[in-house]
């Protein structure tokens, strides 16, 4: 289903929690991902978002990558409640970043 690590996702979350500080480190991180990672990473925020159901999670991943029209990075970074829209869409999937973003933040 996700072409992308919950894992990753929790790393993301965290770095757009502190998006002041850490905004070069997140989009470094995005840049590196694969496309299919990026088409996930964008399905899964669109989901929190609320503009496609957990149903429509393959729908969303195809939307995100035959629209990817400006970089993953800027789309992502440019969203209102990135890491909310994220955890949000993890939720819906099923999916939880809690014990992730737990590691992370302990230095795991």
């Amino acid at each position: 289903m996700l072409d992308i690590t919950v894992y990753k996702i929790a790393q993301i979350v965290l770095m757009a929690r502190e998006l002041g500080r850490a905004e070069g480190e997140l989009r470094a991180f995005i840049d590196r991902l694969t496309e299919e990672e990026q088409a996930s990473l964008v399905a899964v925020m669109w989901v929190g978002r609320g503009s496609f159901e957990a149903e429509e999670f393959e729908e969303a991943r195809r939307t995100a990558f035959e629209e990817a029209t400006t970089p993953c990075a800027d789309y992502l970074i440019g969203t209102p409640h990135l890491s909310d829209h994220l955890e949000n869409g993890l939720d819906a999937l099923g999916l939880s970043a809690a014990e992730d973003e737990d590691d992370l933040i302990r230095g795991g």
